[in-house]
């Protein structure tokens, strides 16, 4: 375990790893949520279509792949479109729409995700100023230099 300026390197890796994986169930929490908040249960076939992909990380957790997957429809409930605006529609159909934008999806990932880059970049962050310290720090270099 290598110790770059106080903060260990194998408890950084398991920090983004736990990190990356409370990310991946919390979303699934939160877009369950909104849904029930937003009223979404027509069938409550969305919400019972939430789930996460199995997690990919690398060994240093420096780099994860994250994947979410629900039915199709629930990015147009997201986006308050549907079956009232037939294809080739110019925008007017005519009667005022019926639809509105429920943003059960969008606004939480893209703010989540904005959430976890900071946390990667502060973590990696520290890693790298450690490690850097660490080796300006080194008895053999200081001689060296001086």
């Amino acid at each position: 375990m290598t110790k770059t300026n106080g903060y260990h390197e194998q408890q950084a890796i398991e920090e983004r790893r736990r990190y990356a994986i409370g990310f991946n169930a919390t979303m699934i929490k939160i877009w369950q949520e909104q849904i029930d908040l937003l009223g979404i249960h027509h069938s409550g076939g969305l919400r019972r279509s939430l789930s996460s992909l199995p997690l990919r990380i690398n060994e240093d957790a420096s780099e994860f792949e994250i994947s979410h997957q629900f039915i199709g429809y629930g990015i147009y409930v997201d986006w308050g479109v549907g079956k009232e605006i037939p294809k080739g529609n110019p925008g007017n159909i005519g009667r005022e729409k019926k639809r509105r934008r429920k943003q059960w999806f969008s606004k939480k990932y893209y703010s989540s995700v904005r959430n976890l880059t900071d946390y990667m970049q502060q973590s990696i962050g520290k890693e790298f100023v450690g490690a850097m310290t660490d080796g300006l720090d080194n008895e053999n270099l200081r001689t060296k230099l001086i």
